[in-house]
């Protein structure tokens, strides 16, 4: 008969599972490799099953472990919402794990991190700076709680909650003759090439899509190839191109470059940046109070971006057709 698992072998099983290393799983639950493998060897013991097939080149979740890890994984919520219940303000006093994006933290984080220390001064903050696609795996692995991300994502199991929104504007080099130009076309875009990040960036999609309405077909793919903002920024301000940036980031970039900024016309192309975090998570209450408070910096702050309010948090599915 199979004996009643203890939450830390639930914990071990479930972290096995979702990283598939040992070392990996060890370091996120804070025990040692001998101590997780004792867990789990335990927990196999007390249910009489083989949950996780190990060899020397790669960790394997058995067929009868994937039956059983959403129950685990259920199991363990749980328990995190019992202590949540019974400290309902605990979020302020512990940590939170959050990832963002390269095109967000230099421009949100020095007002974030201000408005942490004055509102939640004993929450321990650990900032993970990653691509898009790397953060939303590493929620989907728990090594995350939330992501500052730019919208919309489609991926199923998690949850969207909108934060703020802001405009793109045109960077060109200081002697540009669109430097200063208020009310551009977008169409303003093809009369020098496009400087973009490299690949995996969201802001480069983001960019391509406002070429794709404006028709602008030379983009600059062969004028450099960067995944830093601030490089781009430099290659603008010499003369090789173009680059939109988003606006939170123009007093930061403009600061030491010899730029020209440019706006655009009515529609102007933005984007929207919003909170994701796993669907499962019983902190979600906990995410949304934190969502306003990002709001508030950024109005209290008077960052050149518009708090989103009114907006529920938002399920996300995959697109139809998605891969």
């Amino acid at each position: 008969m199979a004996s009643t698992p203890s939450v830390a072998q639930l914990r071990a099983f479930v972290a096995v599972s979702r990283l598939q290393h040992f070392g990996a799983a060890a370091a996120q639950l804070g025990i040692s490799q001998p101590t997780l493998s004792q867990l789990l060897s335990k927990l196999e013991t007390n249910l009489d099953l083989q949950l996780i097939e190990r060899s020397s080149r790669r960790v394997e979740v058995t067929p009868a472990g994937r039956r059983l890890l959403p129950h685990a994984e259920a199991a363990v919520e749980a328990v995190h919402a019992i202590v949540d219940a019974a400290e309902p303000t605990g979020w302020l006093f512990e940590a939170l794990r959050l990832g963002i994006i390269p095109t967000i933290a230099p421009y949100l984080l020095p007002t974030l991190l201000g408005a942490l220390r004055d509102e939640t001064p004993d929450l321990k903050l650990f900032v993970r700076e990653d691509q898009t696609h790397r953060l939303l795996d590493a929620l989907r692995r728990d090594e995350i709680d939330v992501a500052l991300l730019a919208l919309p994502i489609s991926e199923p199991g998690l949850v969207a909650q909108p934060v703020y929104e802001e405009d793109f504007v045109l960077a060109v080099s200081a002697d540009s003759e669109l430097a200063g130009t208020t009310g551009a076309p977008v169409e303003a875009l093809r009369r020098q090439p496009l400087l973009l990040l490299d690949e995996g960036h969201c802001l480069r999609d983001q960019a391509l899509e406002v070429c794709a309405l404006a028709n602008v077909l030379d983009t600059g793919h062969d004028a450099a190839r960067t995944s830093s903002l601030p490089t781009v920024v430099q290659l603008v301000a010499a003369g090789m191109g173009a680059t939109l940036l988003p606006a939170t980031a123009v007093p930061v970039e403009t600061r030491g470059a010899s730029l020209g900024i440019a706006t655009f016309a009515d529609p102007v192309p933005g984007r929207r940046i919003g909170l994701v975090w796993r669907a499962a998570n019983s902190r979600a209450e906990r995410f949304i109070d934190f969502a306003q408070i990002i709001r508030r910096a950024v109005v209290d702050r008077e960052l050149p971006a518009r708090s989103v309010v009114g907006m529920v948090p938002v399920a996300l599915a995959p697109a139809l057709g998605g891969e």
